[in-house]
């Protein structure tokens, strides 16, 4: 469990035995298992937790009792503080793997996917959380109590999100003094809901007797039970405080004298308890009230010149039954019962309210030592939270800013931003640096409209101001969050322009907003074609987050240098960080995993590693689909696209490409249509459907693939006429990627158009710049025409060693074809025929078959007639199952 995650917060309350059984209730929650959601909504006091605690020591002895596999519980404890997102899923994920043992390794993926720097939805989160916990064979209980604490819209969503799709063994439990945003209606509609309510909590006379006679050790009439139960409405909280009150005291008078609603009896009855304790006593309750949870340590921190020690007043206070619950078996942490943490907290208010002089108890005071204690002991939202009640700005920003790590990085998103919107104007103009964290924060949820106005509020409120270092820092923070807005919208030239600004102005010590600004710089110049400058920039921002242990910039300048090496026809350097990047990441779930193992499968594949190549290919895509990243999806949709291609696989490869096309224009992922469609142009030139290949390069103004086209249809010298200024241009902007695809391409139309001389030079050419790095497929995928003229090239001794190589990859792939199931038949299927009997196996009907291969539909029954020809069938159905028989398929 992280560090900054408390503990306490996942124990399960102790469960008291002298308290009332409720049987009735316990069968309720039981008969509810088989529903998703259980939900028990009632004001407070009415014993909702301690409910729960009952329930869990039955259900657990009666799994043990039926030689049944025992439930796991997962328990958790909401305050404020988890409003945030972030915080509270982690909370989430550390609660089921407390409940699934020490060894537990549950949510692992989605908890680095909360970490990641990227904000990530908690829909992908909560994805990789489920498909963990189905592998769970046992049944797990999820309680997340005081639920009401819970504001935030997106973690309702995340929570309907998780009921949606909440695995066959998994239960969730809810306790809470409001209904909560779920879509209560529709789970009652489908039967998964059990609800538990006011009426249904509320002590029975009998109930209430054995309550009042034998846990509070009173020895009362029928008649006084029944009037104490008639009064209080059987609400339970309301019963112990009269219980408490009536120790010692004529108990006849005091429940005569016993009325007034709710509101009424439990102030009266909170002065009587308090009234009763010792004046220190008294101190420590009001003063600790503004905790939600404490320890000895952190009581003595809040009453420094207290007589008795913090533990001593904690044991005093559970030895008297002061509504002070434990909150893990060794008795370390407590808390106060809500409703009476509410009273005292009033009664506080009161108190400081009204006293004078130094004698008085001072909020800011209190909150201050409670901020400085958690701070000490590694807690930074707490910390941040009781700096902000004690109205201390300065305390509150340092937290806030974190030492060069700010804390809405870190969990803290909201309680920043709530902090930042309830600071009136001049607080914030006052100290500018605010307004740039309140950008910041913004920009961390993604809420990108409201980062400049904020900006500009900084640059308004700097005027005027001596531009010291802490005034220049600010300046260039400002900037560099201008280049983050650039980088998000890829506008490289106001990326370059305030990237720089912001290393002018930014203190030398400030590593983390430099290192990312370079990193950005770094982007900027990828974009723009200039790859020495991006290289140069993401080498030095790698350097930096070395030293300053900045792993989240490392990893992604990483993934920049990694694809400028391979840009560079670097294959070896390119390998190697990848898998720098991919031992960075370690098991954890982030995007630039999805690109590591990309660009590997890239290279593996360039190096005629197939195998190894598409397990990359697809580990990538499984990291793209549980983050939800549907760009990075329909990247490796393509590659493997792409490798089915390669294996002959082209029926498969162009439904692929069909699927992903539509998903890229449905999303407007328009910078992945080029990619997209130039395998499709590859697909249509395998089917020799080189008319439509042609109008779709045309069409898209691919000149790469417009000259491919061109010498399928035998027109080298059209082809030539293309790739001259392409290979110019590539040239030029030093694209060695492009220029090498380009001279191969070249070689093949000068041979076709039987330049045999120029065509040699070339491919000479070609091969001094791949054989260092080790290229292979960029050769072979070429086919036959590639194969002639490496032979030719043999023959005059050029490079014999690597021209071997690549032919006799060429020779395995040739014998591989010969063995093709197709060449089974004494008649084989032609391509086409290939592509639309995968197709029938598919499902797809001979109408849909026509409108996705985009021919008459007379055209496929005529093809379909050849198919059941050739294989001797007469059925649809027929003639797939012999397909598959001999492999065809």
């Amino acid at each position: 469990m992280p560090a900054s995650l408390l503990a306490t917060k996942l124990f399960i309350p102790a469960s008291r035995p002298e308290l009332v059984p409720r049987l009735r209730l316990v069968e309720q929650l039981n008969k509810g298992l088989h529903r998703k959601l259980t939900l028990i909504s009632a004001p407070a006091g009415f014993g909702k937790t301690t409910l729960l605690t009952e329930w869990i020591v039955k259900l657990r002895f009666s799994s043990s009792k039926e030689n049944q596999n025992a439930n796991s519980i997962a328990w958790l404890s909401l305050d404020e503080g988890d409003n945030d997102p972030v915080r509270f899923l982690s909370y989430v994920i550390a609660a089921l793997n407390q409940a699934e043992g020490k060894n537990a390794i549950l949510g692992k993926g989605a908890l680095s996917m909360l970490q990641s720097p990227q904000r990530l939805p908690a829909e992908a989160v909560l994805t990789a959380l489920i498909n963990d916990i189905i592998t769970i064979p046992d049944r797990i209980v999820l309680v997340l109590d005081d639920y009401h604490l819970i504001e935030t819209q997106p973690i309702h969503d995340a929570l309907a999100f998780l009921l949606e799709h909440l695995p066959p063994q998994m239960h969730l439990v809810i306790a809470t003094r409001q209904d909560p945003g779920l879509p209560l209606g529709r789970l009652r509609a489908r039967d998964q809901l059990t609800e538990l309510r006011a009426a249904d909590l509320r002590f029975t006379p009998s109930e209430a007797a054995v309550f009042l006679n034998h846990g509070m050790k009173l020895n009362l009439s029928i008649e006084d039970i029944s009037a104490l139960e008639t009064r209080t409405e059987g609400w339970i909280t309301g019963l112990q405080l009269a219980a408490i009150s009536m120790q010692g005291q004529d108990t006849s008078s005091f429940i005569q004298s016993f009325t007034g609603s709710h509101r009424f009896v439990l102030d009266y009855l909170v002065e009587e308890v308090l009234m009763q304790q010792p004046e220190n006593v008294q101190e420590f309750l009001l003063r600790t009230s503004i905790l939600d949870r404490f320890c000895a340590s952190l009581c003595e921190a809040l009453l420094p010149d207290a007589e008795n020690s913090g533990q001593e007043t904690l044991a005093y206070l559970e030895q008297t039954n002061l509504f002070i619950v434990p909150l893990d078996n060794e008795r370390r942490w407590y808390r106060y019962h809500r409703l009476f943490a509410d009273l005292l907290g009033q009664r506080l208010h009161q108190k400081a309210s009204s006293s004078a002089g130094d004698d008085g108890i001072r909020m800011a005071e209190l909150h201050n030592r409670a901020s400085i204690w958690y701070e000490e002991n590694g807690l930074e939202i707490e910390a941040f939270l009781h700096a902000v009640s004690s109205n201390d700005i300065e305390h509150a920003t340092r937290l806030m800013e974190g030492g060069g790590m700010p804390l809405h990085f870190r969990g803290g998103a909201t309680p920043v931003l709530r902090w930042l919107e309830s600071l009136p104007t001049t607080v914030l103009d006052a100290k500018p640096s605010l307004w740039v964290m309140y950008a910041s924060a913004l920009s961390m949820r993604g809420q990108m409209s409201g980062v400049e106005e904020k900006l500009q509020a900084a640059e308004k409120a700097l005027h005027g101001i001596e531009q010291d270092e802490i005034a220049r820092n600010t300046m260039g923070h400002i900037a560099a969050i201008r280049a983050l807005i650039a980088a998000t919208q890829h506008q490289t030239k106001t990326i370059i322009a305030q990237s720089q600004r912001a290393l002018e102005y930014l203190h030398p010590d400030n590593l983390p907003v430099r290192t990312a600004t370079i990193w950005k710089l770094g982007l900027a110049y990828q974009l723009q074609g200039d790859l020495a400058e991006a290289s140069r920039a993401f080498t030095e921002a790698i350097s930096i987050s070395q030293i300053s242990g900045n792993t989240i910039i490392e990893i992604t300048a990483s993934i920049g240098l990694g694809q400028v090496q391979e840009t560079e026809n670097q294959l070896h350097l390119a390998a190697k960080t990848y898998h720098g990047v991919l031992q960075l990441i370690g098991e954890q779930l982030q995007p630039s995993g999805c690109e590591a193992h990309l660009g590997l499968a890239r290279i593996f594949y360039e190096w005629n590693d197939v195998d190894t190549a598409q397990k990359h290919a697809q580990q990538s895509l499984k990291m793209a689909q549980q983050l939800v990243n549907i760009d990075r999806s329909a990247a490796c949709e393509v590659f493997l696209a792409r490798l089915k291609l390669s294996q002959g696989d082209v029926a498969s490869a162009a439904a692929t490409l069909t699927k992903v096309r539509q998903s890229v224009q449905q999303h407007n992922l328009v910078h992945q249509i080029p990619e997209v469609i130039s395998a499709q142009v590859l697909t249509l030139i395998k089917l020799n459907n080189l008319s439509e290949a042609a109008h779709l390069a045309e069409k898209q103004e691919l000149p790469f693939s417009q000259a491919r086209v061109y010498l399928a249809q035998r027109d080298p010298s059209a082809a030539l006429t293309v790739l001259r200024p392409l290979r110019k241009q590539a040239e030029a902007k030093g694209e060695a990627d492009k220029y090498l695809k380009i001279i191969i391409l070249q070689a093949c139309a000068h041979h076709t158009n039987g330049e045999t001389s120029e065509a040699i030079q070339l491919i000479r050419e070609a091969m001094g710049l791949a054989e260092p790095n080790g290229f292979i497929r960029i050769f072979v995928d070429e086919g036959l025409p590639m194969a002639h003229l490496l032979s030719e090239a043999a023959a005059q001794g050029t490079m014999p060693n690597y021209v071997s190589k690549l032919l006799a990859v060429f020779e395995a792939e040739a014998q591989k074809d010969d063995l093709s199931p197709s060449q089974q038949l004494v008649d084989p299927l032609s391509e086409r025929e290939i592509e639309i009997l995968n197709l029938i196996a598919s499902g797809l009907k001979n109408k849909e078959i026509a409108e996705q291969l985009v021919i008459s539909l007379n055209t496929v029954l005529y093809h379909n007639k050849n198919i059941y020809s050739k294989l001797g069938v007469n059925k649809r159905t027929l003639a797939v199952a012999k397909a598959k028989e001999i492999n065809l398929i």
